[in-house]
């Protein structure tokens, strides 16, 4: 029990003295609810700052996670300008290294109000979306294109387009298969996309097992290496005499090799992407409502 002035107990204080910590109290009391409040506020303050945060939109592909080349990017940006100028909808493929620790469909449906894909009123965008980190992908679909890319319909493409390439870490295979199915759908052949995906779903899943006639072919090439290091033991001087030949019929040196070694180091440098491509695109204020499927492999 707390107590007054003097150490006397509140009940045995005067009147004044008594109303004078009755008055201290509540001061106390309404500076820890003041104390709770601010940090309430700070708290909401943190958790919209951890909002996730998004690059900008440069173009129709945005590669993050630097999955393509800039030969894939550039047929892929092909493609993408055709669907539009075709049919007036989006597609735009993002690729990212993080999630930020959200569910990829959270991320779906906000990158698609905040880069605004598809055009305003028709709400024609779709957001395919790959975080290989994660393992997860995503067909994120505006509200204009539920009817047509609907939920079973996304899934039916991650499943038999995308998820098998990804399994064998073919991530350009992936994305080019999952914008063809796409784009087919949106452009009225959904037929086409379930024909293919029925015949994939005879494939085996696994991708390990190795075709007979390759077997054989391995085979065959095994026997013929044998085979011709037997004639070499028979025969060293017509080796000798052939491995002669050969370096006098070369090309001098720097011919070959060094001029593919030059055009190998642009792709790793990517010349000048930046991860990006389709410089000028950007969103006509599409809205998005959560509709499409997510996967993982």
């Amino acid at each position: 029990m707390p107590r007054g002035e003097n150490g006397a107990h509140p009940l045995n204080l005067p009147a004044p003295a008594r109303e004078r910590r009755q008055w201290q109290l509540g001061a106390a009391q309404a500076g820890e609810l003041a104390v709770a409040a601010i940090a309430l506020y700070v708290l909401l303050a943190l958790g919209v700052a951890a909002e996730p945060r998004f690059p900008p939109l440069t173009g129709r592909i945005v590669d993050a996670a630097n999955l393509l080349t800039p030969e894939d990017r550039r047929g892929l940006e092909s493609e993408l300008r055709a669907l539009e100028e075709r049919s007036t909808d989006q597609l735009v493929v993002y690729t990212t290294p993080s999630l930020q620790g959200y569910p990829i469909e959270d991320i779906g449906y906000r990158l698609g109000r905040t880069w605004a894909i598809g055009q305003k009123g028709k709400d024609n965008g779709v957001i395919l979306i790959v975080a290989p980190n994660e393992r997860g992908v995503r067909i994120e679909v505006g509200r204009g294109l539920e009817p047509q890319l609907t939920d079973v319909m996304t899934k039916l493409i991650i499943e038999n387009a995308i998820l098998p390439a990804f399994r064998r870490n073919d991530f350009s295979g992936g994305i080019k298969a999952g914008v063809h199915d796409i784009r087919d759908v949106l452009l009225g052949d959904a037929a086409a996309v379930k024909e293919r995906a029925a015949r994939g779903a005879g494939r085996p899943s696994g991708g390990s097992a190795i075709p007979v006639t390759l077997l054989a072919v391995l085979i065959l090439i095994a026997v013929a290496i044998v085979f011709a290091q037997s004639l070499g033991t028979a025969n060293p001087q017509r080796v000798r005499d052939d491995r002669r030949r050969r370096r006098l019929a070369s090309p001098p040196p720097g011919w070959g090799g060094a001029g593919w070694g030059s055009s190998a180091g642009g792709w790793g440098s990517g010349g000048g992407w930046d991860g990006v491509s389709g410089g000028g695109f950007s969103g006509g204020g599409g809205d998005f409502g959560g509709g499409g499927s997510s996967g993982s492999w």
